[in-house]
């Protein structure tokens, strides 16, 4: 009691810090900014009021695509800063919309391509950063010499590809949700087209004509009326017909399209192979329920630890969906998983807030009293330290499917397979939460409950018994897969299930929701067959041959307790979320007429598994 009666306080004191606080505390200026090429960047700069020779302040600074309003220098944002911890200990902090979008100049680029060889004459976001850190310094008085980056998502990109600035001023960075390459994140995943994202386009495929301080895409944006999202999906027909109806002129789209392998123009966008010669603090965040960018915080952590010797790096994963550390709910949950309280509210204070006082009010060249990798375990619903990431003391785990529908550790002697039947015109859906299908992306289907998928002819499942004790899955997933199918393209959905006993008591504050023998979703992922040996050059299916299938799904750090059962489903088909393969192998898969499509039996051999890593 004690404790929720300290966080309650907390929470009060800190959101009291209103915009009539921010007003009282800081000034605010606008200021057009100059790249190198001329292009003029839109640029609000907050300062606080008490700065003076002998009160030095850090700068912090988010770049984005999606509107520092509000426009004016009479109008004050409501919030500033990642958190409020930060803005209540005072920074300089400056938005800037970045080129092409809202107030700045410029053409806009999704996941603009980073130059390798730089000319004085060459651009891209780092040169941006560059370039406005540049300028913050040499005309903001009173700074203290010192910048940090933040941004979540697409703002999270441009923080992780603003590492690659190389100012010196520059000592932190956090990426949080960050894309790191578009042909593995948020838009697909392994190459296989996010259907759920469908209306988002307009944000992301309509260039502006002038200065614009409103959204002026909107009036290209789809409109629904039905609470039920899947009528919207399951009326569009093909993706084909979806794209000649709605998103003819959207640039992105049709770049999207036109491009359906991971050719050169995917791989321009692919920011991992420049993450080098980084030599200031990173700390990289993401959600373990993050359904738009999950892919991506994991790979740049990774991809830094393993090229930036210097570089101080730290990694946090939280039981959060896209962006959810940045606003506290009191109890937390994903979708219906209830995972603790005021753990937006802890980070916050006891990592974010820390990192950028460390690193921008303190000793840079130290580093920050953090572990290494800061990981929320879903299942024992608590936070756990780690000096690497994944642990260096995992031990692998093979989860073999057998026939009998069981999960066994050991390889079967014996030649069977599982088989199931695959219909693209009657996809299994990838949730029943119709109205999350309504929204901007879907989120909640990364924690559902997956037994509406239970005992469907297009869906084989394999379970343990009740677990003796606990289990803890910590780092990578590998699906080896070995099928035959009767058609010649085909994606594979794996998914891992906690189920819960049969006895797990009712949480009150969802009443409405069933917990015994509740199938939590922990992890999953698609990979289309046809990228199985490379996603450069896709390779049809040979038709009731043996084929490897072999893919990766995102970490986990997550206990499946002792009275659990562990489950795992495969499917080829989930629909809405993805876009329906036709099960014919064709040169471009987006352009499949229903005459395309092809129903199939698929098989699972038994000598598939799951690989994971287990810690003790």
């Amino acid at each position: 009691m004690k404790f929720i009666l300290n966080t309650v306080l907390l929470l009060l004191s800190f959101s009291m810090f209103s915009q009539e606080d921010i007003k009282t505390n800081y000034d605010k200026k606008e200021v057009y900014i100059t790249m190198r090429d001329g292009a003029k960047l839109f640029t609000a700069i907050y300062t606080p009021k008490d700065i003076s020779k002998n009160k030095k302040y850090p700068i912090l600074m988010q770049r984005t695509c999606y509107s520092i309003a509000p426009y004016g220098v009479e109008n004050y944002k409501k919030t500033l800063g990642p958190n409020t911890f930060l803005s209540k200990d005072k920074y300089i902090f400056v938005y800037q919309d970045v080129r092409g979008r809202y107030m700045s100049e410029g053409v806009f680029t999704n996941m603009t391509p980073q130059v390798v060889h730089k000319t004085k004459k060459d651009i891209d976001e780092s040169t941006d950063t560059y370039d406005t850190v540049d300028w913050l310094i040499k005309n903001i008085d009173f700074n203290n010499g010192k910048v940090g980056q933040y941004g979540i998502s697409y703002p999270g990109f441009y923080s992780a590809v603003g590492t690659l600035a190389k100012h010196p001023a520059l000592v932190a960075s956090s990426p949080q949700a960050p894309i790191s390459d578009f042909f593995f994140d948020d838009f697909h995943h392994n190459g296989a087209f996010v259907m759920g994202y469908f209306k988002t386009f307009p944000v992301f495929g309509v260039q502006k004509t002038k200065a614009e301080d409103k959204a002026w895409y909107s009036d290209q944006s789809i409109k629904t009326t039905s609470k039920d999202g899947s009528v919207f999906y399951n009326e569009i027909g093909t993706l084909k017909e979806g794209v000649d109806k709605y998103y003819k002129n959207n640039f992105f789209m049709q770049e999207i399209v036109n491009h359906p392998n991971y050719d050169e123009f995917w791989k321009s966008r692919n920011l991992l192979p420049h993450l080098k010669d980084i030599n200031h603090a990173v700390m990289t965040v993401g959600g373990w329920f993050d359904a738009e960018d999950l892919a991506g915080p994991l790979n740049i952590y990774k991809t830094i630890e393993k090229n930036n010797l210097k570089a101080k790096n730290t990694i946090v994963m939280g039981p959060f969906s896209h962006g959810g550390w940045s606003r506290e709910s009191g109890k937390h949950f994903h979708n219906n998983i209830y995972f603790g309280d005021s753990i937006a509210t802890f980070y916050q204070k006891n990592i974010e807030a820390k990192f950028f006082n460390h690193y921008l009010k303190g000793n840079s060249k130290n580093a920050v009293a953090l572990p290494e990798a800061y990981m929320f375990d879903t299942g024992k619903k608590e936070w756990a330290e780690f000096s690497n990431w994944p642990p260096k003391n995992n031990t692998k785990l093979n989860f073999y499917l057998n026939s009998d529908g069981k999960i066994a550790n050991q390889k079967p002697t014996n030649s069977s397979y599982s088989e199931y039947y695959s219909d693209p015109n009657k996809p299994v859906p990838s949730s029943i939460n119709y109205s999350d299908m309504t929204g901007f992306t879907p989120r909640n289907y990364m924690s559902e409950d997956q037994r509406f998928a239970l005992n469907r002819p297009d869906v084989l499942t394999f379970t343990t018994e009740y677990l003796t004790e606990d289990i803890t899955l910590a780092g990578e997933i590998m699906a080896k897969l070995k099928i035959e199918s009767t058609s010649s393209d085909a994606d594979f959905i794996v998914k891992v299930i906690d189920i819960y006993p049969s006895d797990e008591p009712q949480n009150k504050d969802k009443p409405n929701v069933l917990y015994a023998n509740y199938h939590q979703m922990v992890r999953s992922e698609v990979m289309p067959a046809r990228f199985r040996n490379s996603f450069e050059t896709p390779v049809a299916l040979t038709p009731n041959t043996a084929t490897d299938v072999n893919f990766r799904l995102q970490d986990v750090l997550h206990t499946f307790k002792k009275g659990h059962k562990i489950q795992i489903q495969i499917q080829s088909t989930c629909y809405p979320l993805f876009a329906v393969n036709p099960q014919k192998f064709l040169e471009n898969p987006y352009l499949a007429n229903k005459e395309d499509y092809t129903k199939s039996f698929i098989k699972v051999l038994n000598e598939s598994f799951i690989e994971v890593e287990i810690v003790k």
